[in-house]
């Protein structure tokens, strides 16, 4: 299987002169400089990374985090788990998730075109917090006489109620570690 990295990343926190109380700015092994905290724009990877000398970021800035030449970045120093996450970084979470989804609106309205069962007695689309089996069939029989468009169409036509805010927790969750199953997010 290819492996797929993270291109871009939304900025969660900016840490100017790396973690507090860590001699090295955190994991041993990597020089001390401004720590940057992360959110990936396609897998919703957390990943830590090196800014640049002199580089000041702020919450939900776009960055470069892929293999080219990259601008903020010095270099990535890894994945990391929620729990390693700033305070800071978890505040600002919930709305960089709702901006990535949302400005992925096609992506996401597809899988509500798309989500099929994932085992006998369970829909995907009901891993999404909100949706029981009711909000399921609904959806369900409304994409089979017409796929859904927008996430203004899917919620018009199902009364769901705001799709990117329900797709938005279910990520959140992914990513705190509560999901047996994984629709948006890689494994840590």
């Amino acid at each position: 299987m290819e492996k797929r990295y993270e291109e871009y990343a939304y900025v969660l926190d900016f840490l100017q002169h790396g973690r507090p109380g860590l001699p090295t700015g955190g994991r041993a092994g990597y020089r001390a400089g401004a720590l940057i905290q992360c959110v990936g724009e396609e897998f919703f990877t957390l990943l830590e990374a090196l800014g640049k000398e002199g580089l000041v970021l702020k919450p939900s800035d776009r960055i470069y985090v892929g293999k080219e030449s990259r601008e903020e970045v010095t270099y990535i120093i890894g994945r990391v788990g929620y729990d390693e996450l700033t305070g800071a970084a978890k505040s600002e979470l919930p709305g960089v998730i709702t901006r990535i989804v949302l400005n992925r609106e096609d992506w996401f309205v597809n899988f509500f075109n798309t989500a099929r069962a994932i085992t006998p007695r369970m829909h995907a689309l009901e891993l999404i917090p909100g949706i029981g089996k009711k909000y399921m069939w609904q959806l369900i029989n409304e994409r089979d006489r017409k796929p859904f468009e927008t996430f203004e169409d899917l919620q018009k036509r199902t009364e769901l109620p705001n799709p990117a805010k329900l797709i938005t927790k279910r990520v959140l969750e992914e990513l705190e570690g509560d999901s047996k199953y994984r629709l948006f997010t890689r494994e840590h």
